[in-house]
């Protein structure tokens, strides 16, 4: 779960770079996996989950082994994050919003 939380409206919010971290110390590659239609099993605001199916698509594995070596690189490490987000955003048709989920949940309170 690379955005760190889950989505207060739905869309897919910016993510945290500890995903990029894990991935350039670890030297694996990433299959993105994307969970539909999971606010219709525990929607936003409600205790307990409903029971449900909910869709899961895998996609193909993404490399970085191209940036073996600059893992301490801050544009580095979001770059690698945001590959990761645009191929979740691809395969889960959700909108992307250049935020931080966290910011928008607490301008909302």
């Amino acid at each position: 779960y690379p955005e760190g939380t889950r989505s207060p409206d739905g869309r897919l919010f910016r993510g945290r770079t500890g995903i990029a971290r894990m991935v350039l110390e670890a030297k694996v590659p990433v299959f993105p996996v994307a969970m539909i239609d999971t606010e219709k099993v525990q929607p936003i605001g409600r205790r307990f989950p409903r029971i449900r199916r909910i869709g899961v698509v895998v996609g193909e594995p993404l490399d970085f082994s191209r940036f073996t070596g600059m893992e301490g690189d801050r544009l580095v490490l979001r770059a690698v994050t945001d590959e990761i987000l645009y191929e979740l955003m691809k395969l889960s048709g959700q909108e992307y919003n250049d935020v931080y989920a966290s910011t928008l949940r607490d301008k909302r309170r």
